[in-house]
């Protein structure tokens, strides 16, 4: 009776836990905590949206039981989406359901689809529950590299000739979260005829899709892909692209027989979201979508005065390209700490939360990862008060370094 229950065994400790105990212990001393650690939209969501919640609320009839895999018209709605942004036809019957946003849709997925012993294919550094929805489920991870190149592809053909069992899923995730990599349709034509040949399912979490900055390039879905609805299933969110995170609103599209296996396991698990939430969802996915560039612009002005103001204080972070987030090498003079001591240092010092890369994995270690999740403001002061942080540490933008910045 004294030992840990086994799936809570092979679950290591929450890294996170130590840098959100020292965030609190300092915001219940009174300080002002920048808090760059969670990717968490600040947003309002659009208020045709939230009026429509309003609306569905006031109806007495919207407030039993929903509807496990979606409402139609929610499904159908979704369906439209993948028309139109990615040139993907979709049946909402069969190849589209509604979940508790992403995150719930991928653990259940994992559930459904795996065995005990069973091999994973999962990027290091990934969003946790890339690699711990199949590790609860009794499986066995087997890391990858994280980038969208050849390097990912020579790794998935190791891991074929070298892995017993041979794998059986792959994830990937582009946007990335936390890397912020983002991938072409190349690379997912590549990843769709290795999955072919090799007879592996392929999970793909693009709940970036709309957060990106170059706008010529948005990135594609993977199921764009011909043949990719053989192998493929992919989930979508509502979370970033109309700031509902709280909502908790998402879906899984592509290969029936995989929709067909989360729906059954939801079946027995869940009743799906609030009724007036899904109706407000298709309000959102049906409505203008001036709200959605307008939040990509947004993303866009933070993530430049986020690196203009870092690279005066003399800390270089490569541009990311989508995401809501900066995937950033922690600073020479800090590196031997490790992510989770420089993050509380940086706490402490600095009054800046972010995410230590550990938290997403050992190939995590070394990196922080930073949120575009305060107003310009904010983010100003952040960089302001790093500077200091990096000043006094004898690790600050040299005088060239600051003339070059000021120039640029």
């Amino acid at each position: 009776m004294t030992e840990e229950f086994h799936r809570i065994r092979r679950l290591p400790p929450y890294v996170f836990a130590e840098v959100n105990k020292a965030k609190a212990a300092a915001r219940a001393a009174g300080d002002d905590i920048i808090d760059l650690g969670m990717g968490n939209p600040d947003s309002a969501p659009p208020a045709h949206v939230v009026q429509k919640l309003i609306e569905t609320v006031g109806n007495p009839r919207a407030h039993g039981y929903s509807v496990s895999r979606g409402i139609p018209g929610l499904r159908k709605a979704m369906a439209n989406y993948y028309e139109r942004r990615f040139n993907v036809s979709l049946d909402p019957e069969t190849e589209v359901i509604a979940t508790l946003g992403s995150k719930e849709g991928l653990a259940n997925l994992s559930a459904a689809i795996t065995s005990p012993g069973d091999t994973i294919l999962v990027p290091n550094p990934s969003y946790p529950i890339h690699q711990f929805g199949f590790i609860i489920a009794g499986a066995s991870v087997r890391s990858i590299p994280a980038t969208p190149d050849e390097d990912m592809l020579r790794a998935l053909d190791r891991a074929v000739r070298h892995s017993v069992p041979k794998p059986t899923a792959l994830i990937v995730n582009f946007p990335s979260n936390p890397t912020a990599f983002v991938a072409n349709l190349d690379f997912y034509k590549e990843l769709v005829a290795f999955a072919r040949r090799e007879n592996i399912w392929i999970l793909s979490d693009l709940a970036y899709a709309e957060i990106y900055f170059n706008e010529n390039e948005p990135p594609p879905s993977i199921l764009a892909v011909p043949g990719a609805k053989d192998v493929a299933v992919e989930f979508t969110s509502m979370s970033k692209t109309y700031s509902m995170a709280g909502w908790r609103m998402g879906f899984a599209v592509g290969n029936p027989k995989l929709i067909q296996a989360l729906t059954r396991i939801k079946s027995y698990l869940d009743y799906g979201a609030f009724t007036p939430i899904q109706v407000a969802s298709v309000a959102a996915l049906n409505g203008p979508q001036d709200y959605v560039s307008e939040i990509r612009a947004m993303y866009k002005d933070r993530r430049d005065v986020l690196l203009r103001g870092l690279q005066t204080a003399g800390w270089d972070v490569p541009v990311p390209a989508g995401s809501m987030f900066a995937w950033a090498p922690i600073p020479p003079a800090f590196a031997e700490m490790g992510s989770v001591a420089f993050s509380k240092l940086l706490l402490k010092e600095a009054g800046v939360a972010v995410a230590p890369g550990l938290g997403f994995g050992e190939y995590g270690e070394g990196f922080v990862r930073i949120g575009l999740v305060e107003n310009t403001q904010r983010l100003r002061q952040a960089t302001r008060a790093i500077k200091s942080f990096m000043t006094r540490h004898g690790a600050g933008a040299g005088t060239a370094d600051l003339l070059g910045a000021a120039s640029s």
